[in-house]
């Protein structure tokens, strides 16, 4: 019998009925029972009692998910299939042996870079002198996903509201975010502190362990989550905001992460920045629209905030995109490890914001903005950006 990785009574409740599969980016794409995801629980129990082997064509299927958690928002029968997935990965990496290339993308780059925030500035260094050098071209596939504005910004460790006092937060600045889209979390601290809030970044802050988690690495993202949950209680926050999609999903199940009551309490003051900012008026001269990013809208069920306070800005100017909740293909680490599935989902994004004649993309997703960028650039669609909500509500501001 294979080791119990898998908690079968939440595979159970699966009931084959098919409703996920219209909302399933994968299968979308290759109509296979073994693409969806109730084929994947299938699966994951025939794994459990070895009736499949962890081979190549088995872990392909499993490798194959998003993990964007559609199925979940959508399923009658309430199957918590993200939590099937990451123990079901976490065996595949203890019991499976990858290829070269996939162990050292895998294991070194994506959990020994991107966790860290100073590697990454080194990673994406040379990207950013070739490009400075005008030479940006050498690399056109890597500079595609360093964004041009990329660059680290301090904040400080407290910055005070500048209206009224509502209450005291602390900010997840996260890791790709805050080397990538400094100026983006220096825009989510001023949109704060103009709607009452102290806020907090603590430097001694890590990972939230959504990359590990993802992957298969429990332990790790168990690790880093404790070492948050000590940082963010001596900070003494009303609230934990976060204003990155993937990281956010990942700190609200701390609770079921870690297992403990300080994990929980954590996990019950994490607040995405869309539900503490309340809608303000604009003006926007060209048309809008709004992509969910998969783990605000799914694992999350966070739609309507944010498309309020795109709406209170855009007005007349937004149009909603077609297929708004579908992945784009970034998923994490994913556009890394399946660059030909996110390649097919991140050419179904493009032409869908194209039908809308929007000139401006919002979302909340460091992973998104980059992966839909790099897909408007291939289109030649140069006229279309992409910008975070914070940034969209800041330009506001500023005007």
């Amino acid at each position: 019998m294979a080791e119990q990785f898998l908690d079968y009574d939440k595979a159970l409740t699966c009931i084959h009925c098919g409703l996920c599969l219209a909302h399933c980016p994968t299968y979308l794409e290759t109509g296979n029972e073994n693409d969806s995801p109730r084929g994947r629980i299938y699966t994951m129990r025939a794994i459990q009692n070895d009736r499949l082997k962890l081979d190549a064509t088995t872990v392909k299927h499993l490798d194959l998910c998003l993990g964007c958690r559609a199925c979940e928002a959508v399923c009658p029968s309430g199957v918590h299939y993200g939590k099937l997935l990451e123990t079901t990965r976490e065996h595949i990496e203890k019991n499976y042996r990858r290829s070269v290339f996939q162990t050292f993308l895998r294991k070194i780059f994506i959990e020994q870079v991107f966790p860290y925030p100073w590697r990454t500035t080194m990673a994406i260094a040379p990207v950013k002198l070739l490009r400075a050098l005008g030479l940006g071209a050498l690399l056109p596939e890597i500079a595609a996903f360093v964004p041009q504005e990329a660059r680290s910004v301090k904040l400080p460790e407290v910055s005070p509201a500048t209206a009224p006092k509502r209450g005291r937060v602390g900010l997840i600045t996260g890791c790709v975010q805050s080397v990538m889209f400094g100026e983006t979390n220096a825009a989510t601290v001023k949109l704060l502190n103009r709607a009452g809030y102290d806020v907090v970044t603590p430097r001694e802050q890590v990972c939230c362990g959504a990359l590990y988690a993802h992957s298969g690495n429990l332990a790790s993202a168990r690790e880093v989550a404790r070492q948050n949950i000590k940082v963010f209680e001596r900070a003494e926050v009303d609230l934990i905001v976060i204003n990155a999609a993937g990281c956010g999903s990942t700190l609200k199940e701390y609770g079921h992460l870690v297992g403990t009551d300080a994990g929980v309490k954590f996990a019950a003051k994490v607040k995405d920045l869309s539900e503490v900012l309340l809608p303000r008026q604009g003006k926007c001269a060209t048309r809008v629209t709004f992509h969910d990013a998969c783990h605000l809208a799914h694992a999350q069920r966070i739609t309507a905030q944010p498309r309020a306070l795109v709406k209170a800005i855009a007005g007349d100017q937004y149009v909603e995109l077609p297929e708004a909740a579908i992945c784009c293909g970034s998923a994490g680490s994913y556009n890394l490890t399946e660059p030909g599935m996110a390649g097919q989902l991140q050419r179904r994004k493009v032409e869908n914001i194209l039908k809308t004649e929007a000139l401006t993309v919002v979302t909340t997703n460091p992973g998104c903005i980059l992966q839909i960028r790099a897909g408007l650039k291939k289109a030649g669609a140069l006229d279309v950006r992409v910008v975070h909500l914070a940034d969209f509500l800041a330009e506001t501001i500023r005007a």
